[in-house]
């Protein structure tokens, strides 16, 4: 394992297995943040910003460690996890905002009366 996988855009391609794997590890980081939005964001308003700010925080570490990432594959696949995680991040705060808020002891005083 190395830093390289993830910050290093050279690693991301289509051409080999390890490119593959790379690639299938970045979205399932986007699908794993786009899960801890509903307990870190809580608003589906928020889940657009967070997830830009944190593809922004991972672009300078990007140029920081490997250079100004130059390929095609690498933007489409950060675009790829921008996006997949501040959908799906969004459509899991929205559930959960629309859940029904359990107001069981004002049912019971009410059965009494």
């Amino acid at each position: 394992m190395s830093l390289a996988y993830f910050f290093d855009f050279a690693t991301v391609s289509t051409s080999s297995v390890t490119g593959w794997c790379v690639i299938l590890s970045l979205l399932a980081s986007a699908v794993a943040g786009a899960g801890y939005q509903i307990f870190l964001i809580e608003r589906a308003k928020k889940c657009l910003d967070f997830s830009v700010t944190l593809y922004i925080i991972h672009i300078f570490i990007c140029i920081v460690y490997g250079g100004w990432p130059s390929t095609i594959t690498w933007w489409v696949v950060n675009g790829t996890g921008v996006a997949a995680m501040a959908l799906l991040g969004e459509y899991l705060c929205i559930r959960r905002e629309l859940r029904e808020i359990p107001i069981t002891r004002y049912q019971s005083i009410s059965k009494r009366l």
